[in-house]
């Protein structure tokens, strides 16, 4: 497996080694050793969730605050998303700047997003599965949310406007200016 470091400190993009022949394919998701070794230190992952979505739908930008912040393994099991990670870490030099990665069932690839980061995605095919495993369990007081079209944030989803598709609750999060971080 492979480990890209993103311009944004910490937040890797992971390409598997795949074994094909006429049968098939075989490759190793996650190994603890040598996803510790990838990035640079051990993460723990305690939750695993797992969404269905059609075309044009945008969940997010999501992250959870203080001591119930998570770390995210992303992947696509079924369908090709658009996958966006923003720097919310005030202290960072690359606060409010975000990174967006194709990630599908074709490419295999996966993207770790660290603590004190936000994360979003849409769905580019017809229909996707996503998966992820998280560090920490999620706290629904913790959570927080930035909207998807915040202007200083200039995210191109890929998607023509008219047709994105967001849930009411993503609907009305706040900006970045004015979210809780």
């Amino acid at each position: 497996m492979t480990f890209t470091e993103t311009k944004l400190k910490g937040c890797f993009i992971l390409q598997p080694r795949v074994f094909s022949d006429d049968r098939g394919y075989f490759f190793e998701s996650f190994n603890e050793k040598t996803f510790s070794k990838g990035v640079g230190k051990s993460v723990k992952f305690v939750q695993d969730n797992q969404s269905f979505s059609t075309y044009g739908i945008v969940r997010g930008i999501h992250y959870q605050v203080g001591h119930n912040a998570q770390a995210k393994l992303v992947r696509v099991l079924s369908g090709r998303v658009l996958d966006v990670a923003v720097d919310l870490r005030e202290n960072s030099t690359t606060f409010g700047q975000h990174i967006a990665v194709e990630l599908s069932a074709e490419n295999k690839k996966q993207l770790f997003i660290p603590r004190g980061f936000g994360h979003g995605f849409s769905v580019l095919s017809e229909t996707a599965e996503f998966f992820y495993k998280c560090d920490n369990f999620y706290n629904k007081e913790s959570e927080g949310g930035i909207v998807y079209n915040d202007e200083n944030l200039q995210i191109d989803w890929k998607i023509e406007s008219s047709k994105i598709k967001v849930s009411e609750k993503d609907l009305v999060l706040p900006t970045l200016k004015s979210a809780r971080l």
